[in-house]
């Protein structure tokens, strides 16, 4: 197992954005919050970095942010609404 799956999340709230830096490389989600609502816009995470479950704990660490936070989300990112697809959990953060 390589320990780029063991990346951790940094936020960055002055840019409005979760981001990883791995290798040379930087993994972002963006967001804006706006009404109490958390907008996620887009997950990107570059091609050498694929496959290891970042964006996933890009997405998780968004979310949690976002409960704490007491916002709901709307996850106009495509990887975001199916993460939150599949995690039911966090079913109630939708906005």
């Amino acid at each position: 197992m390589s320990d780029s799956t063991q990346a951790t999340p940094t936020h960055e709230p002055d840019r409005n954005r979760w981001v990883v830096r791995l290798e040379g490389e930087l993994a972002h989600l963006d967001y804006s919050v706006a009404g109490g609502v958390m907008t996620i816009h887009h997950t990107i995470v570059p091609k050498p970095l694929g496959g290891r479950g970042i964006a996933g704990s890009l997405v998780r660490a968004a979310l949690d942010q976002a409960r704490a936070d007491g916002l709901k989300v709307r996850p106009d990112c495509p990887y975001a609404a199916s993460w939150m697809d599949k995690h039911p959990e966090y079913g109630d953060l939708r906005a």
